[in-house]
């Protein structure tokens, strides 16, 4: 071997050597999949923590996935579970289809007309199904993406072919809207809130269950239920609701699906909601609470074949 060769020879055996020694680096251990918690903040001592215990209580045991919003603006309170992941709507979503309607009209400087006020109250007083695909095809996806993103409603997607049922939502969305309905802003006039809120206080008994359940009397209630079962999460169940009066002002959103029967979602829900009612107002043994009806019923919207 020359002397150039060996040269060449130890620099080749030290670089070796010197990859050697270096330490091998483990790999880091897949982080474990946590199950989201529920999540509160206020400016009333105690309550954040009240609340995040009862409403997880109330979710104890209990099957399928719920999301969560609740806003109090009397004690500036706030609560959040999965706020978002994303839902097919069922009927909730025709809260924003009479929104954007209002919001059209409000832009065309005009009043709703005869049948456009008749189907309005048809969809929310009762939620008609053939009313909402009506309003849903005269307003079209322009406009109604066009409220979504005046109401800052960013992950809220139209359901397409007509599906209005299958509009994907989430608390995040869904409370903005109901802020939206209860306080002033540029999106909805005083006199369009006031409407909205007017009719989801006129739904029909059958269909005043889910967050109203536990509310206290001295509050008034507003609401707007849906659901749907497909193939895939089964049964789909939400509810929207505000309340004001007697220096309360708050509203909720629950979300559900993955529950095995109808009855089961409403159940769930009105066990958080009691939970929140309770804790936000706290009344006197003389105060009544709703009681929900027994038999809860709601459009059964519809959704493709294969779902």
């Amino acid at each position: 071997m020359t002397p150039r060769t060996s040269v060449r020879a130890g620099a080749l055996t030290a670089a070796l050597g010197a990859v050697v020694l270096i330490p091998a680096v483990a790999a880091a251990p897949a982080a474990a999949a946590t199950t989201p918690t529920v999540s509160c903040t206020s400016a009333k001592a105690g309550l954040a923590a009240k609340l995040k215990k009862d409403i997880t209580a109330a979710l104890a045991n209990r099957k399928g996935t719920v999301a969560i919003g609740l806003y109090d603006r009397s004690t500036k309170t706030t609560c959040t579970l999965r706020a978002t992941t994303a839902y097919d709507s069922a009927s909730t979503v025709k809260v924003t289809v009479l929104a954007t309607l209002l919001w059209d009209a409000k832009k065309h400087d005009r009043y709703l007309t005869d049948r456009e006020a008749s189907l309005a109250k048809a969809m929310i007083t009762k939620s008609d199904n053939d009313a909402t695909s009506t309003l849903w095809k005269q307003l079209g996806m322009t406009k109604i993406k066009g409220f979504l993103s005046a109401a800052g409603m960013t992950k809220t997607v139209p359901g397409a072919n007509g599906y209005w049922g299958l509009t994907q939502e989430n608390v995040t969305d869904e409370q903005k809207l109901l802020k939206l309905v209860t306080a002033g802003n540029s999106v909805l006039s005083d006199n369009s809130r006031a409407y909205i809120l007017k009719l989801m206080n006129q739904v029909v008994s059958s269909q005043r269950w889910g967050t109203p359940a536990g509310a206290p009397s001295t509050v008034t209630v507003h609401v707007k239920n849906g659901w749907l079962q497909r193939s895939t999460h089964g049964w789909r169940v939400h509810s929207l609701g505000t309340f004001n009066g007697g220096g309360h002002d708050y509203m909720m959103s629950v979300l559900t699906h993955g529950n095995s029967t109808m009855s089961y979602g409403v159940t769930t829900i009105q066990n958080v909601a009691r939970a929140i009612h309770k804790d936000l107002v706290p009344t006197t043994s003389g105060v009544a609470r709703y009681t929900p009806t027994s038999t809860p019923s709601e459009a059964h919207v519809a959704v493709p074949p294969q779902g």
